[in-house]
């Protein structure tokens, strides 16, 4: 799966009505954003999450619920307001 942003493949970039920020840092390549939310969410060659170019073919509560679903909460939710959703 290509990045939606290849100069920014774990973001920020906007998803639906969020900005979407992975830290590679704490990724652990778990892959359960992957299995929630598969339209959004990869694991690129270094097991690290990915938002890939189909990002957006989930709704916004699959992105939700596959950033909840990190269990290292890598994942940063962030609404059109600027307030932070997640974690």
């Amino acid at each position: 799966m290509k990045p939606k942003n290849t100069s920014k493949p774990s973001g920020p970039i906007m998803v639906g009505s969020y900005t979407v920020n992975i830290d590679r840092d704490l990724c652990i390549g778990a892959a359960t954003c992957t299995a929630i939310a598969p339209q959004t969410f990869n694991l690129d060659n270094e097991a690290k999450a990915i938002i890939i170019e189909s990002a957006g073919a989930d709704d916004d509560e699959a992105v939700l619920e596959g950033a909840k679903a990190c269990p290292v909460a890598a994942i940063q939710l962030v609404d059109g307001a600027g307030k932070q959703v997640f974690p």
